[in-house]
């Protein structure tokens, strides 16, 4: 077993695991603090809903096209020096969140706009028939209803960030994916490939099941 491993430093391996989890945990809150009224907003000013705003809508939906259709390897580059004018860094945990949010916010926003599509119109139309608010109408009608919806869109793009920061080891973002670069690739060390691979796995298969239980939970209410 020993001789399997024999290029395995766990310390490192740590390191690059805890690396992750916090450019998972940070880009994951901005992801969703950011794409969560920008997907509301789509949704709200979308064709046939409540507050129609086709120029509104139009210039949304551009903006989270290009972003969307971006490769994620050559936005991390084009943002260097945006990021480091941000944070001060292009390297490590702080260099690699930027970018990660800016290519994240769009794909969360549009699974939401598609949450909120599946509301019942209704139930949307009885809450604005009883003189609510717009504010009202969003926070106890719109989002309570598409709770479901957005849980999933949250652990979806989990998954997804999880493979961003393993992209984002290419410009020295740190993590498992950095590890997995200058170690399992560069120096052709295939345990250590191996292992980050591995904990990988588990680590998208953890988001994945605690995001099942969520949706349950919140599809009973």
């Amino acid at each position: 077993m020993d001789a399997l491993l024999a290029n395995i430093d766990w310390y490192e391996i740590w390191l690059a695991t805890l690396d992750t989890f916090l450019m998972l945990g940070g880009s994951l809150l901005f992801t969703v603090l950011l794409g969560l009224p920008l997907g509301v907003l789509l949704f709200l000013t979308g064709p046939r809903q409540l507050f129609e705003q086709k120029a509104v809508y139009a210039l949304l939906s551009l903006v989270v096209n290009v972003l969307r259709s971006l490769p994620f390897i050559i936005l991390l580059i084009v943002m260097i020096p945006f990021t480091v004018f941000v944070t001060g860094t292009s390297l490590g945990v702080a260099g690699a969140i930027p970018p990660l949010v800016v290519g994240a916010t769009p794909f969360f926003a549009r699974l939401v706009e598609t949450a909120l599509r599946e509301v019942d119109r209704g139930i949307l139309e009885a809450t604005q028939a009883m003189g609510a608010t717009t504010g009202q109408i969003i926070w106890n009608a719109l989002l309570p209803e598409a709770r479901p919806g957005i849980f999933a869109a949250i652990t979806v793009t989990a998954i997804t960030l999880v493979s961003y920061t393993a992209m984002a080891g290419v410009v020295g973002a740190g993590g498992l994916g950095d590890l997995a670069i200058r170690f399992g690739y560069q120096r052709f060390q295939t345990d250590v490939m191996v292992v980050t691979v591995v904990l990988l796995l588990v680590l998208v298969q953890i988001l994945q099941t605690v995001g099942d239980k969520l949706v349950v939970h919140f599809s009973r209410k």
